[in-house]
Parts: structure tokens; sequence; C-alpha cells
């Protein structure tokens, strides 16, 4: 029986818990949203139960692929059973369509598709405000090894066309996404989450955002586009 013990970390959107098991943590997902670097806060109602459940779902389908990642199990509505990782300070951003800061950077119109898939880098590190990072950088910076990030953008890419095979079954399109990864005794594996707080899901007939987007926009009705998108998830199962 695991036991949850102290607070190792805690953001916006999670908690980490250490628990009896050393290679073992808890991650409690919360209702609490952010935008903007975090000049706007607020809550969305049910979002922690919606994005435990979604990342149980996206986790379980990357090891029914064999893509070794950081889910064991999952505990109660809000909680999560993984492997404590140490995380690698990269996040790797999959775009397939024009959206969000891509349209001010590149002048391209929004929801235009990029074939291929385009693949961005950010340093995560609050105080810098996580900049546009690239390989160069990253092997320089000592963050990852080249045979590491090889890897990190293979498994990217395999992600992508999972999660876009299977959101497709539902009529929703992956937008793009942000992964992180983390070592755990020697290997690589795909950590923290896969949700809507870290993705854009469009409905693929109206193109309503069903993700964070509705809160940073102003929307309205975040909570609804969330629990639709579980809900379509769920049809699947």
């Amino acid at each position: 029986m695991i036991q949850i013990n102290e607070l190792i970390r805690e953001g916006v959107t999670k908690r980490i818990y250490a628990t009896s098991d050393p290679d073992k943590a808890v991650v409690f997902f919360k209702d609490e949203a952010m935008a903007y670097h975090g000049l706007k806060r607020g809550r969305i109602l049910g979002k922690g139960e919606v994005n435990n459940e979604v990342c149980k779902t996206f986790f379980g389908l990357l090891s029914e692929h064999h893509i070794p990642n950081h889910f064991l199990e999952q505990l109660d509505a809000r909680q999560s059973l993984i492997w404590r990782c140490e995380m690698i300070p990269i996040s790797v951003k999959v775009r397939n369509r024009v959206a969000g800061t891509l349209v001010q950077r590149t002048g391209l119109p929004l929801g235009m598709k990029m074939s291929p898939p385009v693949i961005e880098f950010f340093y995560k590190n609050e105080e810098l405000e996580n900049p546009l990072i690239n390989i160069s950088h990253i092997l320089a910076m000592k963050l990852a090894t080249r045979e590491e990030m090889d890897y990190i953008t293979d498994v990217s890419l395999q992600i992508n066309q999972l999660i876009s095979a299977y959101m497709r079954e539902v009529d929703i399109e992956l937008i793009d996404f942000t992964l992180e990864f983390g070592r755990f005794k020697g290997s690589v594996l795909v950590a923290d989450e896969i949700s809507p707080d870290v993705a854009r899901f469009w409905d693929a007939k109206t193109h309503e955002p069903l993700d964070i987007d509705r809160f940073r926009r102003d929307m309205g009705n975040a909570e609804q586009a969330y629990q639709e998108l579980l809900h379509r998830m769920m049809g699947l199962e």
C-alpha cells in the first residue's frame, strides 16, 4: 500500500507528492488555470478530474505502443501514481496547425496546416519566461545529450501521430501540444501531462477549441469544453 508523504513541488495546475516508495510519486490535478505568464488566473470547475482521466487515457495509449512513460495507475478522480523522474528542463511543442504565439512570431494565418509538423523546444525557466531555444543551445547548455534529443524528437512525432489518429475517431483535431520528459533509471520517459491544459484540441467541424484556449480567450463555457472533450474520448473505450 503506497503512502502519500510530503509535497515535493506545486505548480498552478498540479501538486506532486513523495510516497513511501522513493521511486514513485503521486500527481494531484487542480482546477486552477493560468494564462499569459500568470497575468490571468482563475478556476475551471472539474478540470482536475478531466485532466487526470485524459492523462490516464493518453499515457495508456503510449504504453500500448511501447512508448515508455511515467504513468503507473490512477488512484482516484484527481490523483495518479507515477514514476518519480528527474525532469529534463525542456518542453517540446509539436505543431500541426498555426496557433497561439506562432501566429505572432511568423505572421502566418491562424489554422494554417504545417506540413511536416513543426517541433519547437523551450527552456523550462520561469525567470526567463521559458524561452524558445534550439538543439545547439540544448547541447551547449548541457540540458540533454544528442542521443536524448534524437530520441525525444522521434518519440514526440510518434506521439503526434498516435494522438492525432485517436482524436480523429471522435471528430477532434489535435492542433498542437506540449510534452515533457524525465530521466528514470537510465531511461528517458514521457512525463508531466498530456491534457487540454497543454494541448489545443479543435472540433473538427466547427473549429471551436475544447481546451485551455477557451479560458485564455474569454470564450466562456471552459468547463463545458473540457467535459465535452472527455465525453467524446470516453466513447472510444
